[in-house]
């Protein structure tokens, strides 16, 4: 037998397998599927009319599907090529790193009206709602999938980068042989995390009104929306339900064999626990189709793109160094320059038109914010470090608890947040409680995922040797696990807490049946300011929030950050 990069087993070929039969269904009700929504879907969509009807759902989730794929692919790109030059570069890292903590901080529904009123003035108005709607939910894939190859390319092991050293890798085989694999595992669970944050804000993303602005668009998340916004609970269940069967679908078809194919990188010198399985992978790695296509277009297509980008005459450095820049470069950065001053100019100027009423409102609301953020944070690591653990660690057990989590990460808060919102309305604290727990629900799971990949990646010798000395309890938490789950549960809470941030305008400000209900925050100042259409209120409010939460990923999530590159990474 022969194994390829692609990861799949190549057998002695029969002439047709049970893998093959799968392929050609699979080809098949694709094919159908797509007549039947082509025949459903509507000739004349008349401006912002959602139906509720049954009927419309496939062909909403069918376009919601398609966004957020765009939005994927969009995000795995700008991760892999922004992680990368930041980790191989001091000097970029410098800017990258804080630009992207300035990026995963800025409120998505903040800068979307800006985003979304620029479109429509250079781009016919459907085709720029859907590219605002696409960038809304990459705001919401990117920036975790970022951390974590940065996180990744920071800690791999230095004897995999001497080895690239000795072997004269250049860049693309250290990225294909040493940094991809090993970062594999955290790109796959936060890819999941990354659709689970997609679906969280779908509903923001197809259903945008600024102002007298009325911008929506026919999705699933439209159809959430306004099945949750007029009360409709039969509408709002069957919307859940399809969701939850998209969910379901992906996680058997896509993130399950992608996890077992994933397991092949592990760190691992010892046979270990049984691995991740997945009954579409095994079917896919016994299929002749399949391993035509690897030896046929896959193989010759890598083969081609390693003699084009593979220069054996740069090895590998184990520092980066910036490279000398050309004067093109240097005017690039001058008109950058130039531009970003002129841009603070004229937000200094907007800014002078607020009274200082408006001022102490946004002060009052981002303490009032702030501590809600750091109580979601606190109950999401009482229970996501446990659990992500044993999901981790334990196969047969994330067989079962996998779809489950990401079906609960991926439910949008705000469809359920009527039912929360009715339950604690009118107990003490009513809407700060709730809002608590919306921002939970929508940042827990950054957590939950990059521990589970943390706990994944942990090589099975050292839970052998944990096992042998007769550590148990606390013990083998301090010694084995908090050190090796550090540099993802710091990446982890990182995004969680960006992502605490995005959900407190959805979570401090909500309308439902027509009645709005608001509370004391900075995410509620946001949300006024959006429906309002006051744009010096918005901008003020979205500057100071990012500024407060780059300011705390300066002062102490980098340090963090510093702390597991030199102390907790695998030697």
């Amino acid at each position: 037998m022969r194994r390829f990069d692609f990861g799949l087993v190549l057998p002695a070929r029969p002439l047709l397998t049970w893998g093959d039969g799968l392929v050609l269904a699979a080809i098949a009700a694709a094919i159908w599927l797509g007549a039947q929504l082509a025949l459903h879907a509507p000739a004349v969509v008349k401006g912002p009319e959602i139906s509720l009807s049954a009927s419309a759902l496939p062909w909403y989730a069918a376009l919601s599907l398609l966004r957020m794929l765009a939005a994927y692919a969009l995000s795995l790109a700008f991760a892999l090529s922004y992680a990368l030059s930041a980790a191989h570069n001091r000097r970029a890292e410098r800017v990258l790193l804080p630009l992207l903590d300035v990026l995963q901080s800025v409120p998505i529904l903040s800068f979307l009206p800006v985003v979304l009123l620029s479109l429509t003035v250079v781009l016919p108005t459907g085709v720029a709602v859907e590219l605002a709607s696409i960038v809304l939910i990459f705001t919401s894939q990117a920036w975790h999938l970022a951390f974590s190859m940065y996180q990744s390319a920071r800690t791999v092991p230095r004897e995999l980068m001497e080895a690239a050293a000795v072997f004269r890798f250049g860049r693309w085989f250290r990225f294909k042989h040493v940094e991809l694999p090993f970062a594999a595992l955290g790109l796959i669970w936060n890819s999941i995390m990354s659709w689970a944050g997609g679906w969280f804000f779908l509903m923001a993303a197809e259903m945008f009104t600024v102002g007298s602005r009325d911008y929506r668009l026919p999705g699933l998340g439209s159809y959430l929306q306004t099945a949750a916004h007029v009360g409709d609970m039969h509408a709002l269940i069957l919307g859940v339900l399809t969701l939850i069967g998209l969910i379901v679908a992906l996680d058997q078809l896509v993130w399950r064999p992608l996890l077992a194919w994933a397991e092949r990188f592990k760190l691992e010198t010892v046979e270990g626990a049984a691995p991740a399985t997945s009954w579409v992978y095994d079917a896919l790695s016994h299929s002749v189709l399949v391993s035509r296509f690897i030896e046929g277009v896959w193989a010759p297509l890598v083969e081609r793109l390693d003699r084009r980008w593979q220069d054996p005459r740069a090895p590998i450095r184990l520092e980066g160094r910036a490279r000398r820049r050309h004067w093109w470069q240097r005017l690039v950065w001058f008109l950058f320059g130039i531009g970003l001053a002129y841009g603070l100019l004229r937000l200094l100027e907007l800014l002078t038109a607020l009274s200082a009423s408006a001022w102490i409102d946004i002060g009052l609301g981002l303490i009032a914010t702030f501590l809600r953020v750091t109580a979601a944070l606190v109950i999401a690591l009482s229970w996501t470090l446990p659990l992500g653990v044993a999901i981790g660690t334990r196969p047969r057990l994330a067989a079962v608890l996998q779809p489950l989590a990401q079906i609960a990460a991926s439910v949008p808060a705000t469809a359920l947040f009527p039912i929360v919102l009715l339950a604690f309305l009118h107990l003490p604290g009513g809407l700060d409680v709730s809002a608590v727990l919306l921002m939970l629900l929508g940042s827990q799971w950054y957590l939950l995922f990059n521990v589970i990949a943390g706990a994944s990646a942990i090589p099975r010798e050292l839970r052998d040797t944990t096992e042998l000395l007769g550590l148990t309890g606390l013990a083998r938490w301090r010694i084995l696990y908090l050190p090796a789950l550090f540099p993802f549960t710091v990446t982890g809470a990182i995004t969680a807490v960006g992502g605490a941030w995005n959900a407190s305008i959805v979570a401090e400000y909500v309308e439902f049946a027509g009645t709005t209900h608001a509370t004391v925050g900075i995410g509620a100042v946001i949300a006024r300011a959006t429906e309002q259409g006051d744009f010096p209120l918005l901008a003020a409010a979205t500057l100071v929030m990012v500024l407060a939460v780059v300011l705390a990923n300066r002062l102490f999530w980098l340090r963090l950050y510093r702390l597991a590159e030199a102390r907790y990474r695998l030697e």
